[in-house]
């Protein structure tokens, strides 16, 4: 089976932190890029940050640059998300995501590029 399971969201407070986690099964994760993306209501999905495969490269959207910082631990299939000095408007569904199909160093922040995705983890930053 081939899984991406999200796992860490919850209720913060504004300025507080939050580890997210993506949890994958069913192939080896060195392989594939890992992208983070987010949906707030009545907002289209933007992507956060992206890890590639090989060298391990990171991209960042500005809105998260030197808040958020992305991660890989191949040896246990996760990918995470530390998400440091955290916003109101940070507050959103937390997806990730990739695609099975493509390999090599790629990362991406459009969303159709990414065809396989977790289910999605809530956080919501509030006072």
């Amino acid at each position: 089976q081939l899984q991406l399971v999200e796992s860490g969201g919850g209720l913060v407070q504004p300025g507080g932190s939050l580890r997210l986690s993506c949890a994958t099964s069913g192939f080896t994760l060195d392989y594939y890029t890992i992208g983070w993306f987010r949906q707030a209501p009545g907002k289209e999905r933007e992507g956060v940050s992206c890890i590639s495969s090989s060298d391990g490269s990171t991209n960042y959207a500005e809105s998260v640059k030197g808040r958020f910082t992305i991660s890989r631990d191949n040896a246990r299939n996760t990918v995470y998300l530390q998400m440091n000095s955290l916003k109101p408007e940070d507050t959103a569904i937390y997806y990730c995501a990739t695609d099975f199909g493509r390999t090599g160093r790629w990362c991406s922040d459009n969303a159709r590029e990414f065809r396989h995705w977790g289910r999605g983890t809530q956080v919501t930053v509030s006072s």
